[in-house]
């Protein structure tokens, strides 16, 4: 018996054994299998619940006027997101929560109720508000870096600057350039502690890299002067839109693009889309008289007409096609240059005639019509211009007088830029150069030339043409005291969807041109679409043309014309430049004549004060007055001559 109950325990202890064996391996497998084969997904899935990486956005790179103005810059902000499980009772933190992010409280309660383990709260919140929230020591909270983007000068070149929304660049240069601001992004794990009981920042595992800068080729003041003068007419016309580009035909370098109705970029959201639009480069429009430039180009090039060449305007009407066109004013006989300055519909139509299809064709597209211009802003139309062979037989005469065919306003102004420009064609540009986040200059971009359209000859002969449109034709309100202008009217007429005939109602009025005529230093459009009090390009554009050109020559400091034409000597020589005469005199109170101080002063102050003093002026350089000869205070004898030297100040 003894036995029996000794092999009975031996075989309870063996089973016992086994079973602890059995359930030791299976422990030991199913470690294993969690420890080893399924370590990586387990381990994701638990990052996933109490862990996770986000993305720190680099700090945007900014934009700036080509004197480094900041027009575009990004300030610290921080983004807000809650991770739901760790949020004990998403009711009082919501109501704690929603008035600090201006949120509503239903959509916040839900948000921290959220069945998952991340979500976003609130993008690029204020330090003052994330301080606020911070203080609520609320556990599931917390923050990342996110810049926040900020448009010191609001509305100023807001079409060409755009704007910036949490996906990236939206609009205008923000848009296009968005690869060269944004940087690149870094990464961050974010979680709670072991508890929950609070969210952590816990490594970074990239530093996020700064984007590059970008220079653009607007200048602030000019801007300024063009949106100031353009939002005046805009609300005094009480126009559908209005717009003004300016451009220095030398470069092709824009210098002010202003559109109406405009946005401010800091609120973007607040206005309806149409106002973001850059109607400059989206919205073709026929430019009617304007036009008529390119006309007189291509005929005075290929020799079909003379400026002094008779042709007859059949008393102000001609039909084409079973279709009468008149001019505005009936006239008889008329010099070619007449026909410019009174912009005769039926001599611009004779002269398109014995210019003729192809070749008309050809100088229209080689002005750069009907191809986009490349100036690098989103959304850019290449206008409308057909083929001949696609053209009625109206098309021609029609085409002639600016009707039939489509430009936008960079194109237009481009298209004169050449004609100020001596026959060549420059690409319009509205970036000069990048810039890294030490302000060093990474890639500068050069004028780009496009092609000779005409003859130097010709541009310079059409330029003699347009001076006489602004000194005794329909261009006289263009007309800037002190300086020659170039330009062009332009009255188009909208065809009218209902009855598809071209409505007798104020269409685009214009006015185009360039200052000074001689050496155009501003070739600028200003166009008011639909405009309720005027009726004529000659009374409505060309006034605003005047303003804005009159403020930018006195602002670039270029000299108006006198008696004596004022040279700038860029170098010495050993011929005496030309000089600036004076007269009347001004005495010392011991009645000696002495030099003043000129020193820190614009090339026009400068001369204002020497005006009394009746000297000779050599000038070197452009800018303001770093040098001068004679001294201040030194006596001046009979027929003294003064020196100035002038230098611009350094860009920032």
């Amino acid at each position: 018996m003894a036995a029996d109950r000794a092999s009975g325990l031996r075989t309870r202890v063996l089973v016992l054994a086994g079973i602890l064996a059995l359930a030791f391996a299976g422990v030991a497998g199913r470690l294993v299998w969690l420890q080893v084969v399924r370590a990586d997904e387990l381990g994701a899935l638990a990052d996933r619940q109490y862990s996770r990486t986000v993305v720190l956005q680099a700090e945007r790179g900014p934009i700036v006027d080509r004197q480094g103005v900041t027009l575009a810059t990004s300030s610290a902000a921080e983004s807000l997101f809650v991770q739901p499980r760790a949020v004990a009772d998403p009711g009082r933190v919501a109501a704690r929560l929603a008035p600090l992010i201006g949120e509503p409280e239903r959509d916040v309660r839900a948000a921290l109720s959220s069945e998952k383990s991340f979500v976003w709260l609130k993008r690029r919140l204020p330090p003052a508000v994330a301080a606020s929230i911070r203080a609520l020591r609320e556990p599931g909270l917390g923050f990342v870096p996110d810049p926040l983007r900020l448009y010191p000068n609001r509305e100023l070149a807001a079409h060409v600057v755009g704007f910036e929304g949490v996906d990236g660049g939206l609009e205008g240069i923000e848009a296009a350039f968005e690869s060269t601001l944004v940087g690149t992004p870094g990464k961050a794990i974010v979680g709670r502690d072991a508890l929950g009981r609070d969210v952590v920042t816990e490594a970074v595992l990239q530093e996020p890299v700064p984007g590059q800068g970008v220079m653009l080729t607007i200048d602030r003041t000019i801007q300024y002067l063009a949106e100031r003068e353009l939002d005046a007419a805009w609300r005094r016309t009480k126009a559908r839109a209005a717009m003004a580009v300016a451009m220095d035909p030398r470069t092709g370098e824009v210098l002010a693009l202003a559109i109406r109705p405009t946005f401010n970029p800091n609120a973007f959201a607040d206005y309806p889309r149409d106002a973001w639009r850059n109607r400059a480069v989206t919205d073709p429009f026929e430019p009617g008289s304007t036009f008529k430039a390119i006309l007189a180009a291509a005929a005075l090039e290929e020799r079909v007409v003379r400026p002094e060449e008779l042709i007859y305007a059949e008393n102000g009407r001609i039909t084409i096609a079973r279709t009468t066109i008149r001019d505005w004013k009936k006239y008889g006989w008329l010099t070619f240059a007449e026909v410019l300055q009174k912009s005769s519909n039926v001599g611009s139509i004779k002269v398109g005639l014995a210019l003729g299809a192809e070749r008309y064709y050809r100088y229209m597209t080689s002005f750069g019509f009907g191809v986009p211009t490349g100036v690098a802003l989103g959304g850019e139309s290449r206008g409308l211009l057909r083929e001949p062979p696609r053209w009625s037989a109206l098309s021609l005469p029609t085409m002639s007088i600016g009707q039939e065919v489509s430009v936008t306003a960079l194109q237009l102004v481009a298209a004169f830029g050449a004609l100020a420009n001596d026959g060549v064609l420059m690409q319009p540009r509205v970036v000069r150069a990048f810039f890294d986040a030490e302000g060093r200059e990474t890639r500068r971009f050069a004028p780009r030339r496009v092609r000779q359209v005409v003859s130097a000859a010709t541009a310079r002969t059409l330029t003699r043409l347009l001076t006489q449109v602004v000194a005794e034709g329909t261009g006289a309100k263009a007309a800037i005291p002190g300086y020659d202008v170039a330009g062009k009217t332009g009255t188009a007429q909208k065809l009218d969807p209902r009855t598809r005939r071209y409505s007798h109602a104020p269409g685009v009025l214009s006015f185009v041109g360039f200052v000074p005529a001689d050496e155009p230093r501003l070739v600028m459009l200003v166009l008011l679409d639909e405009p309720r009090t005027e009726r004529w390009g000659s009374e409505a554009a060309a006034p605003v043309f005047a303003r804005i050109g009159a403020e930018v020559m006195r602002y670039l400091e270029i000299p108006p014309r006198d008696s004596t034409p004022l040279q700038i000597v860029t170098g010495g020589g050993a011929d005496r430049p030309p000089v600036h005469r004076v007269s009347a005199a001004l005495a010392s109170p011991a009645g000696e004549r002495v030099m003043p101080d000129l020193r820190g002063r614009s090339l026009r102050q400068a001369l204002t004060a020497l005006a009394p003093l009746q000297l000779a002026v050599d000038l070197r350089g452009r800018g303001r007055v770093v040098d001068q000869a004679p001294a201040p205070g030194e006596p001046l004898d009979e027929g003294a001559r003064a020196r100035l030297i002038l230098a611009r100040p350094a860009a920032r």
